[in-house]
């Protein structure tokens, strides 16, 4: 048996009689099971290109909204190559169609905004 001091902030401090290895065995399960508990954020990237077929897009705009179902953060990616920066007003273009389609169950976290050579757009569900 141990003297452990249980609380040492209260006035007096708070000691006990107990098993001191069983003691924090039983406090490191605790931390576990709490740990358990919490869910992280999870941000899920979907990455476009400019020039995209339609059908692929809804397949795109359909994963999104399987995302935004499990409550999940969609950060939507597009990217340019060579030469296609120049047809940014496109890309624009079809990162807004995407926020478009899914905006019933959705709300801008970040709007699209042109970082280097892509255009980054951040929704979460409502």
């Amino acid at each position: 048996m141990d003297l452990v001091e249980v609380s040492p902030n209260a006035t007096p401090p708070v000691c006990k009689m107990m098993d001191f290895g069983k003691y924090r065995y039983d406090s490191k399960k605790k931390v576990q099971k709490s740990k358990k508990k919490q869910k992280t954020s999870d941000v899920k990237e979907i990455r476009l290109r400019p020039n995209i077929g339609e059908h692929d897009l809804n397949v795109k705009i359909n994963h999104v909204k399987k995302f935004l179902k499990n409550k999940e953060k969609v950060k939507i990616t597009l990217r340019f190559r060579g030469r296609e920066i120049t047809h940014h007003q496109l890309g624009l273009a079809i990162v807004n169609n995407v926020i478009n389609a899914v905006a019933d169950i959705s709300q801008v976290d970040s709007a699209p905004k042109i970082e280097g050579r892509q255009i980054i757009a951040v929704i979460i569900a409502k």
